[in-house]
């Protein structure tokens, strides 16, 4: 975990996003030492987010086989694919 105080940011700006960026997880920033913050590069939220979604998506794919629903064969999802992006080129 990595924590900083809120001064950080204050004091140098630029050194801190520089850290973000390299270090490419979120940072705690802390105020009178308790935890007050999490900050980002926002790289690394648009992953947190495209994670979440996966994650999301994949429940309800396990619930769907759980509960028996029919799976769509993958010829049928790659036919599928083929003619969205084949729509979205016209």
């Amino acid at each position: 975990m990595n924590i900083k105080p809120s001064t950080t940011i204050r004091q140098d700006y630029n050194g801190f996003s520089k850290y973000c960026h390299e270090l490419d997880e979120p940072v705690i920033l802390t105020r009178n030492g308790e935890a007050d913050l999490v900050v980002m590069s926002h790289e690394t939220y648009r992953r947190m987010e495209a994670r979440i979604k996966l994650q999301a998506k994949l429940l309800v794919a396990e619930k769907q086989v759980a509960e028996g629903q029919e799976l769509v064969d993958h010829d049928e999802v790659m036919a599928r694919m083929r003619r969205k992006l084949n729509a979205v080129k016209e």
